[in-house]
């Protein structure tokens, strides 16, 4: 009897230790499999069981929460929703998240083990903290500004601080209001069903997610291009270029709408916006050198984010002399984003030193307690100082001489370049209105913006869009409200010049 008593006591012996290797595998070699299985429900009802962290624009939270006494009980909510969406997109318990949303999940959700009061102390308790903050780098002034410029036409504004890679400005539009994804249920679907469905595609972020042909505004990297290589030594004096110019392998001549271009120096090139002259420069230049001075600027750069993933802005690396000479007034298959553009002025106002440009300044505890800090950093020099000082000028020239007359701000120095770049079959697609520029405020030492404004306006005449007449304004605008922060700017002097730039076939002035 006591045998088989024995024999019982060890076969329950090894179940009970069967048991237990069990329940050590599922709790812990299989937790996070089971954790991050769909059907399991329990992260995201803890997920939406306590207030998303705030996404703030200065001390003002513009993402917040709110209790719906539901199972997942906190949506988010948002300030000036359509204002701020392509800062902060969108945080959805049906779709998910996006940018600023996602990018600091971890922070705004409250499951970055930096929140922790302890190293690993989430890991040991499976504990989440509260979420925590998200400061971002932006003035509300000047993403105001920005947008009520814009007006609702398809277009996109970026604006940088040339010194620091801070973004200031960061503007969409047509836009949209993420809180209506925010929850859950038929309203939410509806919602996300209209703006997908909507011609106008409100949802997509033409700032940093849609590139298009920069047109002229593009030439600023040609002529930085031409003068690091030695190609052009004295921007004022004359090059050997003629107008009509033909496109080197064809009989395809490249026009001017501007007069004057013929053998014109880089600086009048740049002022009055000759194609010739800058095809020509381009191609003197050679695919090696404009691909290497493009690439300085932030273009093919496939990994740029800020913390958001931005598109790559293109600049071909293989390509005949003709297509090169396109692509150097940006046209062919040159694109670019906003930010890119405005990349390419803060590097000409901050002497070249292009600055790695963030959209996050800080990130906190959910009490304030900073838990990472963003630091400014070089991304490239993308030219040398010398070339900086030299377009700087050609650009103030552009302002107060040239094309971009309607950027001008009385008391401050302004740079700028326009663009009207054209696309499809016969340039039959809508036209895009670009201008880049930077401002300088009186008796300071460094620009304190730099700003790319692009308009599409497949309403308006042909004749009528261009970068002077369309995109100025905006820009300067968003200039004013940059010097105002720091306690300066006015209006330009009444008479000042408001004549908007005309249109140039195959790519802009």
């Amino acid at each position: 009897m006591i045998r088989y008593i024995r024999r019982a006591a060890a076969f329950c012996l090894l179940l009970l230790m069967a048991l237990l290797l069990n329940a050590a595998r599922v709790q812990v070699f299989q937790a996070d499999e089971l954790d991050d299985n769909p059907a399991n429900r329990r992260g995201t009802i803890a997920r939406y069981g306590q207030p998303r962290g705030n996404i703030l624009v200065g001390s003002t939270s513009v993402a917040g929460s709110k209790n719906t006494d539901e199972q997942l009980a906190y949506e988010r909510t948002y300030t000036d929703g359509p204002l701020y969406a392509p800062v902060t997109g969108y945080a959805s318990q049906t779709y998910g998240t996006t940018l600023i949303e996602n990018a600091e999940d971890d922070i705004l959700s409250g499951t970055d083990p930096l929140l922790a009061p302890l190293p690993l102390w989430d890991e040991i308790t499976r504990s989440r903290q509260p979420g925590g903050n998200v400061a971002t780098t932006v003035k509300d002034s000047m993403q105001r500004a920005a947008y009520a410029g814009l007006g609702g036409r398809r277009g996109a504004v970026a604006a940088l601080e040339p010194s620091t890679g801070k973004i200031l400005a960061l503007v969409s539009t047509p836009s949209y209001d993420p809180e209506r994804l925010s929850g859950t249920g038929s309203s939410v679907t509806d919602a996300w069903r209209q703006f997908n469905r909507a011609r106008s595609q409100p949802m997509l972020n033409r700032a940093i997610r849609q590139t298009y042909p920069p047109g002229s505004t593009f030439k600023i990297v040609t002529a930085a291009a031409a003068l690091d290589a030695g190609v052009v030594e004295d921007p004022y004096a004359g090059t050997d270029t003629p107008s009509p110019y033909v496109l080197p392998g064809t009989s395809t001549t490249l026009p001017n709408e501007a007069g004057g271009c013929e053998y014109a120096s880089l600086a009048e090139a740049i002022r009055v916006s000759c194609n010739t002259v800058m095809a020509h420069l381009g191609v003197e230049v050679g695919l090696d050198g404009m691909v290497k001075a493009a690439r300085k600027f932030g273009f093919n750069d496939t990994g740029l984010k800020i913390p958001s993933g931005v598109a790559k802005s293109n600049f071909d690396t293989d390509m005949s002399d003709d297509q090169l000479a396109l692509s150097s007034i940006g046209q062919f298959n040159t694109t670019a984003t906003p930010l890119q553009m405005a990349m390419v002025a803060s590097a000409v106002a901050n002497g070249g030193d292009l600055k790695y440009p963030y959209l996050v300044d800080r990130t906190t505890t959910s009490t304030g307690t900073t838990v990472h800090q963003n630091r400014p950093r070089s991304y490239h020099q993308a030219m040398s100082p010398r070339t900086a000082t030299q377009l700087r000028q050609m650009m103030i020239d552009v302002v107060e001489q040239g094309t971009g007359s309607n950027a001008a701000i009385y008391g401050a120095t302004v740079g700028g370049k326009t663009g009207t770049a054209q696309h499809g079959i016969d340039n039959s697609g809508t036209p895009y209105a670009w201008f880049i520029s930077w401002a300088q405020a009186p008796n300071s030492n460094r620009p304190a913006v730099a700003v790319a404004v692009v308009v599409e306006d497949a309403a308006a005449k042909r004749a009528d869009i261009s970068g002077g007449g369309s995109a100025a304004p905006i820009a300067r605008a968003v200039m004013e409200a940059a010097l105002q922060a720091v306690g300066t700017g006015g209006a330009p002097p009444s008479g000042a010049s408001r004549g908007s730039e005309r249109h140039v076939r195959r790519g802009t002035r």
